[in-house]
């Protein structure tokens, strides 16, 4: 899949949006950039082969005013698969994906998890489409007119899309005539977030969540600012202490290259950029900046096709690359072949634009939600880190978010709405029936639940697990300790809604 270059840092900002003068690049949107090839944007753009038939329901506006303008409308995209579904005469379950910060069709992709286990539990598959990405476009569906001005991108929040999952699934429930099937909400990333919030807020319309990697922990004052960059360097060292090394170095030789005569040509042609492109040291760094962090994130046990095209293991794929003979002492040389693997392992791209501005997969509006409510420490490094060192500043936020949007963050209103704080005392009082999964390779597991609370909310940690691989499709290949989570996972859920019907009937 292409991404522009604009989108270059976002997972790596799943949170996380900088000042003017961030060492990174002024703007840190959702997700990566890639290779120049019109094969991936196609497939990037392509159908669900069927899977799902889309749907719309009117949803409202604002959902926590009565003004005029609350009542507006607009219609908000879902997918929905019955194929399996045992129907609402046996009460069958519903399975709900809480729609994370793009595409809706795009985060099919990677979520093989509830359509694999719908048969065995008779289960409806619903995805909701976020508000504000994809087609589910405010006034009028003009997302020139929605991202305008704070006076309309004010209704993009957290809160406002939770409560269109409640309206919407209750609606739905009611045209079904399932009244009484059992909804279970599923959630990666941020759409993992949303899942616990949703079981958190909404108990009376989901029995239970299963929240893969949610860092609903990563906020002001519960994390420190370097520990995602520390992650990602601990993933590399682990694999090669030489391959460390040289990442580690690569940003003072890149600036030291691009400071010599004929050096930017030089850097040019190692790195395969496009002609067209007008590129600094800056952004070079950024593209390989990217590949490091989304190999890191992504560094599943099997092939993948989520960010990139990736082998398994990527990380440990770039490291040899490094580590090879066959690029012998040309550290440049050695940078290229391990961004090559995240940029290029189908080896059909020719060049890279490092000035690709696409947004294929409609994240735009993510820089506003982290600069209002999503305010995530991410981005600082110290001395060991495997970029330079940088103090991650509330201030700088602040003033970019200023300077871009004319808004200010509220920094604490997240953990002051979903709570965060003492959140295993909390939780254990006030809530149930969330599984938390996180793998400890994947550097927003720092943010996460990684304790078992009570015994209805579950921490599942998993020492080589990358970014919610619980929920991808399965594979042959996969690990035992993968198939272990999995399996897990399935036999909660499935106590989960045998205990709801046991209930159900004895209050019938």
């Amino acid at each position: 899949m292409a991404i522009g270059f604009q989108f270059i840092l976002t997972l790596f900002s799943l949170f996380s949006v900088p000042s003017l003068t961030f060492a990174f690049a002024p703007i840190l949107p959702r997700f990566p950039s890639s290779a120049v090839s019109a094969e991936l944007k196609q497939r990037s753009h392509s159908s669900q082969n069927g899977l799902y038939r889309t749907k719309f329901f009117t949803q409202i506006l604002d959902h926590f005013n009565f003004n005029p303008q609350s009542n507006h409308t607009f219609q908000q995209r879902y997918l929905i698969n019955d194929t399996f579904w045992g129907g609402a005469k046996n009460n069958a379950p519903i399975f709900v994906y809480t729609g994370n910060e793009g595409n809706i069709e795009w985060f099919t992709q990677n979520t093989g998890f509830m359509f694999e286990n719908a048969p065995s539990f008779q289960a409806l598959l619903v995805f909701i489409e976020h508000r504000f990405y994809g087609k589910s476009i405010p006034f009028g569906g003009n997302k020139t007119v929605a991202y305008a001005n704070t006076s309309t991108l004010g209704y993009l929040s957290s809160t406002q899309a939770l409560a269109d999952y409640a309206a919407l699934i209750i609606d739905l429930k009611k045209n079904l005539s399932a009244t009484d099937s059992p909804v279970v909400v599923f959630g990666g990333s941020y759409g993992g977030m949303l899942a616990a919030w949703f079981r958190m807020k909404y108990p009376h319309v989901a029995i239970g969540a299963l929240a893969s990697s949610a860092p609903i922990l990563h906020f002001m004052g519960m994390v420190s600012p370097d520990i995602f960059i520390s992650i990602i360097t601990q993933d590399f060292r682990s694999e090669s202490e030489n391959c460390y090394k040289v990442i580690k170095g690569s940003w003072d030789l890149i600036d030291d290259t691009a400071n010599k005569p004929g050096g930017m040509e030089l850097l040019r042609k190692t790195f395969r950029i496009c002609k067209s492109d007008d590129f600094g040291p800056d952004s070079l760094e950024g593209w390989l900046r990217a590949a490091w962090i989304y190999t890191a994130m992504t560094d599943y046990p099997t092939p993948s096709n989520f960010l990139n095209p990736l082998p398994a293991y990527p990380v440990k794929k770039m490291c040899e690359a490094i580590d090879s003979s066959v690029t012998g002492n040309n550290r440049l040389a050695k940078l290229y072949a391990a961004a090559n693997v995240y940029y290029n392992y189908t080896g059909k791209a020719t060049c890279f634009d490092l000035d690709d501005n696409s947004d294929p997969h409609d994240l735009g509006g993510w820089q506003w939600q982290a600069c209002t409510e999503m305010i995530m420490p991410v981005g600082g490094s110290n001395k060991e880190s495997i970029f330079p060192e940088y103090e991650w500043s509330y201030e700088a936020r602040a003033s970019w978010c200023d300077f871009f949007y004319n808004v200010q963050p509220r920094p604490h209103w997240i953990t002051t709405e979903f709570g965060g704080h003492a959140i295993e005392r909390v939780l254990k009082r006030s809530a149930s029936n969330i599984i938390f999964f996180n793998g400890l390779r994947d550097p927003w597991s720092a943010g996460g639940v990684l304790k078992t609370i009570s015994k209805t909310i579950v921490a599942i940690v998993a020492k080589k697990g990358a970014h919610h691989v619980d929920l991808r499709y399965s594979s042959k290949e996969d690990p035992q300790w993968l198939k272990d989570v999995r399996k897990q996972e399935v036999n909660i859920i499935a106590s989960w809604i045998s205990q709801y019907h046991q209930d159900l009937q004895s209050n019938s």
